[in-house]
């Protein structure tokens, strides 16, 4: 690849992207003991499992994993928002596009055409349909109103929605309970009746030893001394205490994997930079920094 695509002068023909098929593969996740743990424990309680951690260190990515190990299909996924309602968890009714239908048609929609038009399943509402076993992800479910973590949990133990719109109800039996995985990220409390009905695991930051094995297998083409001196100075930025935002696992890897792609050879960070190596190793911070100061706190750093 030639990565040097982008100049200031003259034009050239975009090539097609150039894609690591191993960054988001369920296969290559690496739980640890006390994650593999936690997930046996709700499994075996049928109760949902509630994972926190910092940002980039796989907590959507459990939820892929677990429906890629189980043959359940892709996750379905529910992204809470500051405006989410319980009912969002199960269908969403258009009901402005239905006003406006109705305005300029004579004859009255069927209950199956209002449901095939303007009826759209979310997450559990499509898993409780689906008459099979599901993946249901709810992300960053700290994000939500305060209630609408214990209406999750009332919903999931019901298994049951109504669709009011078209006079449906639909029911799930329990051996198609959803397997249900929810992430937060601890950015505000959650209520306590809800803590004391999931399954809770924080995953704790990976350690060099388990950083090199997560690098091992999502990046190709480096040798194990390389990827060691990788993780060495990735440690010693998150240690040096002076970034606002400490960069976590997925950055890791898509920054190793840009060094790479650029003929980067980590080793020469053991000794003295030239000024070649000096200027690819400050562009590729702007894949571990999040801020203009942690940018600027990077570049001083070398």
């Amino acid at each position: 690849m030639n990565f040097h695509l982008y100049s200031a002068e003259g034009q050239i023909d975009l090539p097609a992207p150039s894609i690591n098929p191993s960054l988001n593969d369920p296969r290559l996740y690496q739980p640890s003991k006390g994650l593999q743990d936690a997930v046996n424990v709700a499994l075996a309680l049928s109760q949902p499992l509630l994972v926190t951690g910092e940002p980039g260190t796989g907590k959507t990515q459990l939820a892929w994993h677990l429906a890629h190990r189980f043959r359940l299909g892709e996750p379905i996924v529910f992204n809470a928002q500051t405006n989410s309602t319980a009912s969002d968890l199960f269908y969403k009714y258009d009901a402005l596009g239905h006003f406006q239908y109705s305005h300029n048609q004579k004859e009255a929609l069927s209950a199956m055409e209002i449901e095939e038009r303007f009826i759209h399943y979310q997450a559990l509402g499509e898993a409780i349909r689906s008459e099979k076993r599901r993946v249901v992800l709810i992300d960053e479910v700290d994000k939500a109103p305060r209630d609408l973590p214990n209406d999750v949990l009332a919903a999931i133990e019901r298994l049951e929605f109504r669709v009011p719109e078209i006079g449906k109800t639909f029911k799930a039996v329990q051996e198609h309970r959803p397997v249900i995985v929810l992430t937060s990220n601890s950015e505000k409390n959650l209520p306590d009746a809800f803590l004391r009905r999931v399954v809770y695991y924080h995953i704790p930051f990976p350690d060099a030893k388990a950083l090199l094995e997560i690098l091992s297998k999502k990046v190709n083409g480096y040798d194990a001394d390389a990827l060691n001196a990788l993780v060495a100075h990735f440690e010693d930025i998150r240690a040096s205490k002076q970034l606002r935002k400490n960069p976590a696992t997925a950055e890791l890897i898509f920054w190793a994997t840009l060094l790479h792609q650029t003929g980067f050879d980590p080793k020469v960070l053991d000794g003295k930079l030239s000024a070649e190596d000096r200027s690819t190793l400050l562009m590729s911070y702007s894949v571990l920094a999040k801020t203009k100061d942690d940018l600027n706190a990077l570049q001083k750093m070398i």
